[in-house]
């Protein structure tokens, strides 16, 4: 079964097209500045040459029929037909409580999927206009949406409740949902496996760090807690997301700097973390350049970027009362050695001990890189959560 999964964005279109029948990737490609007339079109057939094309794309209908073409275009494309695609799979970040699991799409779950466009603003919209782009161009496809906050919805009530009027929580949902939850799910997996033990048997914290960044207690193969909260912005500092703070700071500086709400919510998404401690950028490859070469800024929000990981890690610890392994993932989790290193090495208490040289690996297989001997282990887990929305896909569809 051919499978295509795609990622929406308000500009962009991101997909992948699978055979499920050995999981392998046929093609790749995205589609950057939607609504422009300088649109582009990245196609890349596996074994094949990278394709870049430079057109008018005035929507994502338009995008998704781009893409298709592509897929069976006669010298770059991988289907001889688009009747060989049997099945669409969709991110879509915020499934708020209506939906636990991935889920076909059916006139009642896009009705759903739009009631949570409050819940998620920049995100959700275009994931809908993803859905309604392929419903035009293959009206008799099956589609299926993959939630990034589902995994969580095994948090309990202590963990996923703020200590506010519970008036809020039953009008309006506000509660912690978290996110990435995709990647969470399929990397604890892949390290029981590596561990040879059962996932429900173990303890687990799993650090997605990328520009978005957020880390996960897994306790008994479930979602325990949690660090993004109703939104991306809570938890660890991020790229250009703050990550927590004093929440009284947001009206002291509107009041101070005379800042609006969609002012300060700017600032604290798209100008805080790394790049507004380092002045310098929001890439963690650029920052730990810059430290080495003496950068005293880059230094502070290295510092502050580790520290504030090791916090998390150590209170998951605490609230599972026990830690079994420690996993990281995405750009930063799966590449920077420095990071795992400054993390790892202050841990010590906990068990940990980080084996230098298996940090200095580059590879893109799952990992050890704890010592033989240590109480916690410590994994580096490539994430893929493509192929996990292509899985949930499949098998919806298969049923």
């Amino acid at each position: 079964m051919i499978v295509l999964v795609m990622n929406a964005g308000s500009s962009s279109l991101k997909y992948q097209l699978y055979n499920m029948e050995d999981e392998s990737v046929l093609a790749q490609g995205r589609v950057e500045r939607i609504g422009m007339d300088d649109s582009i079109l990245t196609h890349e057939p596996t074994g094949g040459i990278e394709v870049n094309r430079v057109s008018e794309i005035l929507d994502h209908n338009e995008a998704v029929r781009k893409m298709i073409n592509m897929l069976t275009h006669r010298e770059h494309g991988v289907l001889k037909s688009i009747d060989e695609i049997k099945a669409v799979g969709h991110r879509v970040v915020h499934g708020g409580e209506s939906f636990k699991q991935s889920t076909l799409v059916t006139v009642e779950v896009k009705k759903e999927i739009r009631r949570l466009f409050d819940l998620a603003p920049l995100h959700n919209p275009p994931a809908m206009m993803g859905i309604t782009a392929v419903e035009l161009n293959l009206p008799d496809v099956p589609q299926a949406v993959v939630f990034d906050t589902a995994f969580h919805q095994s948090m309990p009530m202590e963990t996923f409740l703020y200590p506010i009027p519970m008036v809020l929580y039953r009008r309006h949902k506000i509660r912690r949902y978290g996110f990435h939850g995709t990647s969470h799910n399929y990397v604890s997996k892949l390290a029981a496996q590596k561990l040879g033990k059962p996932l429900k048997e173990l303890k687990i914290v799993t650090c997605h760090i990328g520009n978005g960044a957020s880390c996960t207690a897994i306790l008994n193969g479930e979602s325990f807690d949690t660090s993004m909260g109703l939104t991306p912005l809570e938890g660890l500092m991020m790229g250009t997301r703050s990550g927590d703070l004093d929440p009284a700071i947001v009206p002291f500086t509107m009041n101070k700097e005379e800042l609006t709400l969609n002012e300060v919510n700017s600032m604290l998404n798209k100008h805080s973390g790394l790049m507004a401690i380092s002045g310098i950028s929001s890439d963690m490859r650029e920052i730990v350049t810059a430290m080495d070469d003496g950068d005293k800024h880059a230094k502070l929000a290295f510092d502050m970027y580790t520290y504030r990981l090791r916090k998390y890690i150590g209170a998951y610890a605490a609230g599972m009362n026990g830690l079994d392994a420690v996993v990281f993932t995405a750009g930063v989790g799966e590449n920077s050695v420095a990071v795992r290193k400054a993390v790892c090495e202050q841990l010590t208490f906990l068990g940990i001990e980080l084996d230098a040289e298996r940090n200095e690996e580059r590879s893109k297989e799952v990992r050890y890189i704890s010592k033989d001997g240590s109480r916690v282990s410590v994994l580096v887990v490539p994430t893929n959560e493509e192929l996990l929305i292509a899985r949930d896909t499949y098998e919806l569809v298969k049923e």
